[in-house]
């Protein structure tokens, strides 16, 4: 195959691709890039969930008790999550009674959420987990709101759109001299080519890493095993609203708080699940680095929690996508490189319809051509 032959079939590929898919592409890149910024946008919709007054001084007990009006009948508290800065809300999580012989479903389990002032423990709003902008926006861009395959299906679109952008750089790349020709804006006479060579040039390799990392987390078995890593599983007794509770206990969630406290600030307090029960929280250091403790409710021993076996690398992998705690610039390269697609579907979409305009008027003129000819010749 000539080289000619290669650079037409990665146009082929790179061109049906973008054209089948940009109906899905575009709506599942802007909702990445809303999600890089998760933390703002949600303060952005809901500000009431922030109040400024200080820091939780009051027992968990306390919150406990502010929020249990609006428990489920049948229903139980599964955690208490504090503020992590001086402007948050205490956040008490519940989980709806389990039908009876219900199984396990995929996924997170439904619960409701309840954001509590710190300093006077008035309730300030409550939501379902599967209701609400945010939780559209992730599960969105997690599965397309389609059950079940709607996970497999999106880390096929981020294979696909990895082949996209490697095919797009070597379409971009000039057929006559050196590479450097094809930075130049101007590479042909319409601003729909010269934006999508230069957008596509610019935003491919942020896009290609976006499109791995979709996909590694959309098949964590397939790619951890190519690593050599388990696919992350929770371990049981963590607590949760899809784990069992506990039965009878002894410690108090003030006393299990006051325990977990010894170790640093408290961020966050799991009920005991389980049989024996254990409580579990996560607490800060003085460093700011995050420890998880496990409270057997016995004898009050603390120990270290048992963790979800994610590697390094998965870790790697989520972090490389969705930007938490990467900074500002990574977070605008990736929010961008997740914006262009928009761009570069709607010039590709018009490069395509001006293409078939041309090539049908082409043909006209051929075939008007070839009948005086043939006229001609009668």
């Amino acid at each position: 195959m000539t080289r000619g032959q290669v650079r037409n079939l990665w146009f082929q590929v790179h061109k049906w691709i973008g054209l089948i898919l940009c109906l899905v592409l575009i709506p599942l890149s802007i909702t990445g890039s809303l999600l890089v910024w998760h933390d703002g946008l949600d303060r952005l919709l809901h500000g009431h969930r922030f109040p400024a007054s200080g820091a939780a001084t009051m027992p968990v007990s306390r919150y406990i008790e502010a929020a249990t009006p609006l428990l489920p009948h049948g229903g139980r508290i599964t955690t208490i999550v504090m503020p992590a800065q001086e402007a948050g809300a205490v956040i008490v999580r519940m989980a709806p009674p389990a039908p009876a012989g219900a199984r396990p479903t995929p996924g997170r389990p439904r619960s409701l959420s309840v954001w509590i002032d710190p300093r006077s423990a008035a309730v300030l709003d409550s939501e379902w987990s599967d209701q609400g902008v945010m939780r559209f926006l992730h599960v969105f861009h997690g599965s397309l709101l389609i059950p079940g395959v709607g996970r497999a299906i999106v880390g096929w679109l981020g294979v696909l759109m990895l082949i996209s952008s490697i095919s797009g750089i070597w379409i971009w790349w000039p057929t006559i001299g050196r590479w450097a020709r094809g930075l130049r804006w101007r590479r042909g006479n319409k601003f729909d080519y010269n934006m999508h060579h230069s957008v596509g040039f610019w935003v491919a390799l942020p896009l290609a890493l976006l499109s791995l990392t979709g996909a590694w987390i959309s098949f964590p078995a397939f790619f951890g095993a190519i690593v050599g890593e388990s696919a992350p599983r929770r371990p049981p007794g963590l607590g949760g609203a899809g784990a069992a509770p506990a039965g009878p206990v002894r410690l108090t969630p003030d006393g299990a708080a006051a325990l977990a406290m010894r170790q640093g600030k408290l961020a966050q307090l799991a009920l005991p699940v389980g049989d024996p029960p254990a409580w579990n929280a996560t607490v800060l250091a003085d460093d700011g680095t995050q420890k998880r403790i496990e409270i057997d409710d016995a004898s009050g021993a603390i120990s270290d929690a048992r963790q979800p076996p994610r590697g390094a690398v998965a870790r790697l992998m989520r972090t490389l996508h969705d930007g938490n705690g990467t900074g500002i610039v990574y977070q605008t390269i990736i929010f961008l490189g997740g914006i262009a697609p928009a761009a570069l579907g709607i010039t590709g979409v018009t490069m395509w319809l001006r293409s078939r305009r041309w090539r049908g008027k082409a043909e006209a003129k051929g075939r008007a051509k070839a009948n005086d000819g043939a006229i001609q010749t009668a």
